[in-house]
């Protein structure tokens, strides 16, 4: 269906119909109402109008998870149960070596799986320079950490991947690495450095947060040295952004480890001087579950291998191309990455323009076109560092860079929000009015109070 559509030259119009909010209107600067322009989603996506309809079908048979008889809590145990076997599917996870423990999005994910499989300060975990801080930061805290580097444009140098595997002589526990970058969007063989990392005697970690949307993924790979051990993914960024995400894992090993995270759910039984846990994935999932969350993760999975993810790959390189080429043709645009070979890229643009700040253009394409975009550093501030050629001095001299400007497609973006938005630069960089107005209120109001980077 969604070959045909895009054989047909499908301008995004139909999938359009799909999304639930978009023609809600939000307020400009001047007063006006109109239709906002969302080209940030690589934050978060809006929901499809199936996942919202999912959710509120099942909430009519909503009870507690795993802990009553009733006919309701019965129901939606057996639902939050399924939903693993869907979640599996989606990710190519299609083995018995695996299982699914849920969580809130992908830093929840990363946080639960660190603290279980880190044991002591001592164990040391490979990862790159391009990672978000959700994949940076939970490792730095709890183990020792070695970085692969990234070369001018800001790829992964896959051989400084081995050659810190070879330096550490079977030291490194585990390799974890973003799938696709939220920040370039380069998407990385992961099964390419699995088989790397399996060599030497590491576990492979996989940031998926930016890759489940964009692209098929397999955690199985075309021979067993090629499989991802550990695969963790938020819902908001794949059409259902209601708080969950998941942990895709080898069974056996998360059976070895307890995570620093406790409560009800994870125990079989609790003596007064002693505790039984139960196995994974129960063990990762104290407390309540949020099951409206998992119930719309389930359905954004099942919708987009319905429209395809052949179909979302053309249809974000068409929109991409546009997208660099319009911006080409301003010679005050600082374009970053490769701009040319597109071909292992998702949706996903990072910019400048001479003169002006980061927060300033978007809050300019905000207040005055109502076109969302995202700025800053976006929560991979070493990586920004490399790509804007900002150095650091040493830990003084640390701060949070101002980093660039992001668009990110979805699904539903067509060519004419591309054109708006080239249309928007261009008022900004050669409108006077335009540029008189947007300065005085960048200025006084939005930059004095605006945080710059919240992740």
């Amino acid at each position: 269906m969604a070959e045909d559509l895009y054989e047909k030259g499908n301008d995004g119009n139909c999938m359009r119909r799909m999304m639930f909010g978009l023609d809600t209107l939000v307020e400009l600067d001047d007063g006006r109402m109109v239709p906002a322009i969302n080209l940030d989603n690589a934050a978060t996506t809006p929901p499809f109008k199936g996942v919202m309809k999912e959710i509120e079908d099942h909430l009519r048979y909503y009870g507690s998870i795993g802990r009553g008889k009733g006919q309701k809590s019965e129901y939606s145990t057996e639902v939050y149960i399924r939903v693993r076997d869907i979640i599996k599917d989606f990710v190519g996870a299609n083995s018995d070596i695996y299982t699914v423990f849920y969580a809130g999005n992908t830093t929840d994910g990363m946080n639960k799986l660190a603290s279980a499989l880190i044991e002591n300060p001592s164990d040391m975990v490979l990862t790159t320079r391009m990672e978000h801080h959700a994949n940076d930061l939970p490792w730095r805290k709890r183990a020792k950490t070695v970085f692969a580097e990234v070369d001018d444009k800001g790829r992964l140098i896959v051989d400084d991947v081995e050659r810190l595997l070879k330096l550490h002589k079977g030291k490194i526990k585990y390799v974890t690495i973003t799938a696709a970058s939220n920040v370039t969007g380069y998407v990385n063989d992961v099964h390419y450095i699995a088989k790397i990392a399996h060599r030497h005697g590491a576990k492979i970690i996989v940031d998926g947060a930016q890759i489940v949307a964009h692209r098929e993924f397999s955690m199985l790979g075309k021979t067993p040295e090629e499989n991802i051990d550990f695969f963790v993914f938020s819902a908001h960024k794949m059409y259902a952004p209601f708080g969950s995400g998941a942990v895709v894992g080898l069974t056996c090993e998360l059976n070895k480890h307890i995570p620093k995270f406790y409560g009800g759910g994870m125990v079989e039984t609790v003596c007064d001087d002693s505790i039984s846990y139960v196995m994974a994935p129960d063990l990762y999932e104290a407390g309540s579950p949020n099951y409206p969350g998992i119930v719309g993760m389930a359905k954004a999975a099942e919708i987009l291998r319905d429209i395809g993810f052949e179909y979302v790959r053309k249809h974000e390189q068409l929109l991409t191309r546009r997208m660099l080429d319009g911006l080409k043709e301003f010679p005050e645009v600082i374009l970053y990455g490769d701009s040319e070979n597109i071909y292992d890229r998702i949706g996903l643009t990072v910019f400048n323009l001479y003169g002006m700040r980061p927060a300033e253009v978007a809050s300019a394409l905000a207040g005055y076109r109502a076109i969302a975009v995202r700025h800053a550093a976006f929560c991979a501030h070493p990586y920004v560092r490399r790509l804007t050629g900002v150095k650091e001095q040493g830990d003084s001299s640390c701060i949070t860079p101002e980093g660039m400007v992001r668009v990110s497609f979805g699904i539903y973006n067509d060519e004419a929000d591309v054109d708006a938005f080239l249309a928007a630069i261009k008022e900004l960089l050669y409108g006077k009015h335009v540029w008189k107005y947007i300065k005085r209120k960048v200025n006084s109001v939005i930059l004095e109070n605006m945080p710059y980077d919240r992740g």
